[in-house]
């Protein structure tokens, strides 16, 4: 008599839960800047953005909470570098450890439960505009040339040592002071920015790729927050084709002649 098969007992897994595809924000990590060409052969300089999967780690209710919001996870992490009072909110989601955390608002938090999956699949698609924000680059202490774009001051007729220095701060004679937000030089970069209207080109739901069209804030390998769009696009106005002026004058009825002059 044949010994059963293992894999026949094996349990079967339960299907993962979709939050709502309405919800359209995602935590990504960036991975580079490569090139692409489009189905007519335009070329595209795009971003390649690992977008989840998230987790939904914690859900806040208008009536309990006073608001209304979905916190989603990323990037699993090992439980020893983790306490306690993490781990346990964790547990309490039944989800694994994740690194990022991230509380977005929305006007209804019904819908969304702990351990639900947030993903690309029916979230974002080819064509759609999206907001990114990410933390650029830092350049650390930064001159003015380099932090603000000054010009500098001339490299000859005398100006030893003060080609790349700021020039003047203020007028000694009218204020006699360093007025609040002169531009100078100082930490350069390091600041969240938001890129708004990314065009998404192309998505590969089966590897959590989103490629998006320009530039994304930040270095490789460092953390993304994809939005829905705030901004609405600008519509191209298209003008209707003018008419060639012989035809227009051939079709036109002969117009009666003048009287003649008396």
């Amino acid at each position: 008599m044949s010994e059963p098969n293992a894999t026949q007992n094996a349990p079967v897994a339960a299907p993962e839960k979709e939050a709502p595809s309405a919800f359209k924000r995602l935590i990504g990590r960036k991975l580079g800047m490569t090139q692409i060409f489009d189905q007519d052969g335009r070329l595209y300089g795009v971003s390649v953005v690992e977008a989840g999967p998230c987790k939904v780690v914690g859900v806040r209710k208008a009536d309990t909470d006073g608001y209304n919001a979905v916190c989603l996870g990323f990037s699993p992490i090992a439980e020893k570098k983790l306490n306690k009072a993490q781990l346990g909110q964790f547990k309490k989601a039944g989800v694994e450890p994740l690194r990022i955390l991230k509380e977005f608002r929305v006007d209804n938090s019904a819908g969304f439960e702990l351990g639900q999956t947030v993903g690309l699949k029916n979230r974002f698609a080819q064509g759609d505009y999206i907001d990114v924000q990410g933390r650029d680059k830092g350049h650390g202490f930064s001159g003015g040339m380099k932090r603000h774009g000054f010009r500098g001051l001339p490299a000859s007729h005398g100006a030893s040592d003060k080609e790349r220095s700021p020039g003047s701060l203020a007028s000694q004679r009218s204020l006699g002071r360093v007025i609040p937000g002169q531009r100078m030089a100082g930490r350069m970069g390091f600041r969240i920015h938001t890129i708004t209207k990314l065009e998404v080109v192309k998505v590969d739901e089966a590897k959590n790729l989103i490629y998006l069209n320009g530039s994304v804030p930040g270095a490789a390998g460092s953390t993304v927050f994809l939005l829905e769009t705030t901004r609405t696009r600008k519509k191209k106005l298209v003008q209707a084709p003018k008419a060639d002026k012989k035809a227009k004058k051939a079709a036109a009825p002969s117009a009666p002649k003048a009287a003649a002059k008396k």
